[in-house]
């Protein structure tokens, strides 16, 4: 629009263009935002063809009288260690929390390997100059066998045209069922113990096989793995028994294991949790912060009794939790962190 005052009026122009060019689609705030988006919608269907393919579920009319588990899409950006886009994440999880205790679920523990075991194992392994491989299960918890009989509602978006009120009577566990852990565990530990490995005694998530001279030790943090052997012969052989029985990716030499970065040298091994401690940085906003050699004053000690209460406790137990995880790779912070968990119940 021209007027008077506009008469002769140009607008700079522009030097730099500050446009960033393919950038990754936001986090939808609901699955319809998500079906408009081709990304999102295209990993909604991954997920959902990798449910129908497991034979998830069987469409029933539903019963008089039970417990229907409701579910939602929940969505994420997986990325690389460098924190660039890998691949955009859709997972169909239903509410545990709709669960009713003794009648569609019972127990619930499911153990996960110690971060002191997961050093020992790769320090015998760099002692020996043993290759260290990584695998991934895809969609792990839907490899679980229900003993229970759990109903759910059909994936939002998803819903069978012909039957659309219809349930889903489960055959396989799903995301968010309280027991969908242990079933998953017991799931994958009877078929280790049927190609011949042991649980430790004192790990119940490691577990050893014996094979002749040779030796494999396999690490099992839900659905994350670590597997090392003496042989190479011995390590590709597990390693295709597993992809034969699970779906798996092999993700090759060990490089990034729970927010550990992995570099392996004629030297050994370098363990880094840089980009986690960073994230723990951004979360407690001190990004700016100022750093010290020691980072706690050893001369005094936190009150549980006096100065005012903290106003947000449970912000507090998360980073102190987050930090005990931080001691994997920075046992310098062993101290400080055992101090601040002293008063996770009462902050001040």
């Amino acid at each position: 629009m021209k007027t008077r005052g506009k008469i002769g009026y140009a607008m700079p122009k522009k030097i730099f263009d500050l446009h960033v060019a393919n950038a990754p689609s936001p986090i939808p705030s609901s699955y319809r935002a998500a079906l408009k988006d081709p990304n999102w919608r295209a990993a909604m269907l991954d997920e959902y063809n990798a449910l129908i393919r497991n034979d998830t579920w069987s469409l029933v009319p539903c019963p008089a009288g039970v417990n229907v588990v409701t579910g939602k899409w929940i969505f994420r950006h997986k990325l690389h260690p460098d924190g660039s886009l890998a691949r955009y994440k859709a997972r169909w999880v239903v509410r545990g929390f709709t669960q009713q205790p003794g009648v569609d679920y019972g127990e619930t523990f499911s153990p996960v390997v110690k971060p002191a075991t997961i050093r020992v194992i790769l320090s015998i392994a760099t002692a020996h100059s043993w290759p260290i491989r990584q695998m991934d299960v895809k969609n792990a918890f839907l490899h679980g066998d229900l003993a229970e009989t759990v109903y759910c509602q059909q994936p939002s978006g998803f819903s069978d045209a012909t039957s659309p009120m219809h349930v889903c009577r489960l055959n396989k566990s799903l995301y968010g069922l309280k027991q969908a852990p242990r079933t998953w565990f017991l799931r994958f530990t009877r078929f280790l113990h049927s190609l011949g490995f042991v649980s430790s005694k004192c790990d119940t998530s490691l577990f050893i096989l014996h094979r002749g001279t040779a030796v494999a030790y396999l690490l099992l943090y839900v659905d994350d793995i670590i597997l090392t052997a003496s042989t190479a012969a011995l390590l590709q052989t597990l390693v295709d028994s597993l992809a034969g029985e699970f779906s798996m990716s092999d993700l090759g030499d060990i490089h990034h294991f729970l927010g550990v970065n992995v570099h392996r040298s004629a030297t050994g091994l370098f363990l880094s949790q840089e980009q986690y401690a960073l994230e723990i940085l951004d979360r407690a906003r001190m990004l700016n912060c100022k750093p010290i050699s020691t980072p706690v004053d050893t001369s005094s000690k936190l009150s549980a009794t006096s100065g005012a209460p903290y106003p947000d406790p449970t912000h507090y137990r998360r980073l102190a939790g987050a930090l005990q995880y931080l001691t994997l790779t920075r046992p310098d912070l062993s101290y400080a962190v055992q101090q601040l968990c002293l008063v996770m119940h009462a902050p001040m």
